[in-house]
């Protein structure tokens, strides 16, 4: 098995190195990541500007740009090889819900899952790596898990996992979940800078707003490992039916 790991805190973050760590024995692991921290950057593809490509001194290399990035020039020519799986994070902080949007560790999932190449993105639910050592073992358990299951095929797929910061022992059973929704974001945050410019900083990200049981919030909340499978059609195919009406109506010229 032929596994590529990105992520979006940057080759040298705790989460994508301890990842390394577990998968290295398991497969063949090619690391490709963002030079710098890149959170929040989503699908983002850097268009107006050069790429360049370096290897760190442990092997990794990393990529002066996007998650998308990493992924989109390593599957578009920068490997010699198509990986049989595209594993992204382990990401500092939960992406559930709303958060999946804007998600860099979501992103570089998804370009794989656009390449057609299976790809999971792996998340701890709090920040600061704690127990990261236990999220890792659960990755490499459920990479294994898979490939025994044999649905590491050329069919592709994308789950996006969040793990409870919990020791290894303690972490509970996986649960299929749908994606649960945030409240919006907190107030932007003002300042003045130096110059006496106004600067704005985007504000914390919003409080569950909908963690009932079957959400991954939920899920993670009882220390359960959340696994939610992600799409990437955003038709509103439930609502199809009332557009075509409204857009006939639309379409009639306009009275005076």
């Amino acid at each position: 098995m032929k596994i590529l790991i990105s992520n979006d805190d940057g080759y040298q973050a705790p989460g994508i190195v301890a990842l390394y760590e577990a998968l290295k024995d398991v497969a063949e692991v090619e690391v490709i990541a963002p030079e710098q921290n890149n959170s929040a950057k989503s699908n983002a593809l850097t268009l107006h500007s050069p790429l360049y490509v370096h290897r760190a001194s442990n092997g990794f290399r990393y990529v002066n740009g996007t998650p998308a990035d990493c992924v989109h020039i390593a599957l578009s020519g920068l490997l010699d090889y198509r990986p049989d799986l595209v594993v992204s994070g382990i990401n500092n902080g939960a992406n559930m819900g709303d958060d999946t949007i804007y998600s860099g560790t979501v992103g570089a999932a998804m370009e794989g899952f656009l390449f057609g190449v299976p790809a999971i993105a792996f998340s701890q639910v709090e920040k600061d790596w704690v127990h990261l050592q236990s999220a890792a073992h659960k990755a490499r358990e459920m990479v294994l898990a898979m490939q025994q299951q044999k649905l590491i095929t050329t069919t592709p797929w994308l789950l996006n996992v969040n793990i409870p910061n919990r020791p290894f022992e303690d972490i509970r059973s996986i649960k299929l979940c749908r994606l649960g929704k945030r409240h919006a974001a907190e107030k932007v945050i003002q300042q003045q800078s130096p110059r006496g410019e106004t600067m704005y900083w985007i504000g914390a990200a919003g409080p569950a707003k909908d963690d009932a049981e079957g959400t991954d919030f939920h899920a993670t909340a009882q220390g359960h490992v959340s696994v939610t499978p992600l799409q990437i059609d955003l038709t509103d195919h439930a609502h199809l039916g009332y557009w075509a009406q409204t857009m006939g109506r639309v379409a009639q010229p306009a009275s005076a």
